[in-house]
């Protein structure tokens, strides 16, 4: 799935909310019925590299992606895994993309 949002920010202060804010746009995430984990998160330059596992009773899958930051978008390039087939792409896009746009503002 990917998602791109354009910003009129700095790229630095764009990279510095992703980063700040990172846990908190994925975990508790209203309309998604999973816990998702942070297993890794590193940056090279204006990417965001990234590993969730995502948690649904007793059910768990990888997510895996990246976030990266240009002068005029964000894009956000994630394979769901499995929550693919529980949760419809459409509610996941909207979900990540409304708290990705709550975050640029």
């Amino acid at each position: 799935m990917r998602i791109t949002i354009s910003h009129d920010r700095a790229k630095a202060e764009v990279i510095e909310s992703v980063d700040r804010s990172f846990n908190e746009m994925f975990q508790g995430a209203t309309g998604l019925p999973v816990r998702l984990v942070v297993e890794k998160k590193s940056w090279q330059g204006s990417v965001l590299s990234f590993a969730l596992t995502a948690k649904m009773g007793l059910l768990s899958t990888p997510i895996k992606g990246t976030v990266e930051v240009t002068d005029d978008d964000l894009t956000l390039e994630v394979d769901l895994g499995l929550l693919n087939r529980l949760v419809s792409e459409k509610t996941a896009r909207e979900v990540i993309g409304n708290r990705i746009k709550g975050l640029l503002k």
